[in-house]
């Protein structure tokens, strides 16, 4: 299947400025062209930019990811270096997840004490 770019854009929920910036920055390879000259994703495309989108989504910095990016072009003898920065990078959502998890741990504190509060207010009214 094909898809232009504003369809590429609305299936993966980037913006058709943001594909256009990975593009020129090596990130997502460019799209074939259609007999007038317009992008036109294919699946494979679609799912790369999911992927990407995914990284991004959790933080690796786009040096990152095109490094990783490149990388995937050189072909599986850099599957190592891949597995290596996938795993880092792992390592770094899983430290953020626990950052947030005791940050959240914090607000329900404070959400139970307020709620404990309310119910002291309406017990004295």
């Amino acid at each position: 299947m094909s898809y232009s770019i504003a369809q590429a854009a609305q299936r993966s929920g980037l913006s058709i400025d943001t594909l256009r910036y990975y593009e020129r920055i090596g990130l997502v390879d460019p799209p074939a062209r259609d007999s007038g000259g317009r992008r036109a994703y294919s699946d494979d495309d679609l799912g790369w930019l999911a992927f990407v989108t995914r990284l991004r989504t959790t933080g690796m910095p786009i040096r990152m990811m095109r490094e990783f990016a490149q990388l995937r072009h050189r072909g599986e003898h850099t599957a190592g270096r891949r597995k290596q920065i996938l795993v880092e990078h792992r390592n770094d959502v899983r430290a953020r997840i626990a950052e947030l998890q005791s940050c959240l741990e914090v607000l329900d504190y404070k959400i139970d004490h307020y709620a404990v509060v309310e119910r002291d207010l309406e017990a004295t009214a």
